[in-house]
């Protein structure tokens, strides 16, 4: 088991490096989050692993553990209304917005992809809705980019959420996964971005999705990133958060019941 002084530290490295909020007492959670690290990196056990971050001078290892706290609970087509009220409304008028310059979309915390490639199968799918468009994933994991490249899913995460004609559609069997189409799979581009850096090199977008990360920051970190994402918006742009989220006084809401706001 991790001692509560080592278990103190990595809370302390999670908020210094990415403003996550860790509660060191939650000795479970920790643990189980950092088993898989642990067995990857060579370690007997979660408590070596942490060990080892105290007492070497190792900043990828150190950002493994960070990563690994960071990790969210993607699902394909998560909470479908707010996907819903995206293809009725909130797309059209963007694109109407843009008079058939790039329409750029971001997914800033999206894990293994798949709230961003929803969106991507949802733009293919959708009737009489065409533009340029431009669709980014960010995430602070690497080894999270790296399984949303592979487009690569499992039985069990392609049920959660996936309606069985989307999967039919847009992915192929492959042994015990199933595999995207490429075509989905080159629609979108990926980039690892902690949102507590710069975002202003990224440029602005018309829409930005960041559901359900914010409440898992500090409370300054998420003043922070709320500012700095409300910054990245574009001229009539919308921001979609979590519904447990806190939208700042710099945003002004436009649908709360689904976490869409503008700047």
């Amino acid at each position: 088991m991790i001692n509560p002084a080592d278990r103190a530290y990595l809370a302390a490295l999670c908020l210094a490096r990415a403003g996550l909020r860790v509660d060191p007492e939650k000795t479970y959670l920790i643990e189980s989050r950092l088993a898989p690290v642990a067995r990857r990196e060579g370690f007997l056990s979660p408590a070596d692993l942490v060990s080892a971050v105290r007492s070497r001078s190792d900043d990828r290892l150190g950002w493994a553990a960070v990563e690994a706290m960071a990790m969210p609970e993607p699902e394909f087509f998560r909470d479908r209304v707010v996907f819903d009220r995206l293809a009725v409304e909130i797309l059209p008028e963007l694109v109407a917005r843009r008079e058939g310059q790039p329409v750029r979309i971001w997914s800033t915390a999206c894990g293994t992809g798949q709230e961003i490639y929803s969106l991507a199968m949802m733009l293919t799918d959708l009737p009489g809705l065409t533009a340029n468009w431009e669709l980014f994933g960010s995430d602070l994991s690497e080894r999270s980019l790296e399984k949303a490249q592979a487009g690569l899913y499992s039985q069990f995460e392609v049920q959660r959420g996936l309606p069985a004609r989307t999967l039919v559609r847009h992915f192929e069997k492959r042994g015990e996964a199933f595999a995207l189409s490429p075509r989905i799979r080159q629609m979108v581009r990926w980039r690892r971005v902690n949102l507590l850096d710069d975002l202003s090199r990224f440029g602005q977008f018309d829409l930005l999705l960041c559901r359900n990360m914010l409440q898992g920051l500090a409370p300054e970190a998420q003043v922070h990133v709320r500012a700095a994402l409300a910054a990245s918006l574009a001229p009539g742009g919308r921001l979609v958060l979590g519904l447990r989220d806190l939208a700042g006084d710099e945003l002004k809401s436009v649908a709360p019941e689904i976490g869409l706001y503008a700047a």
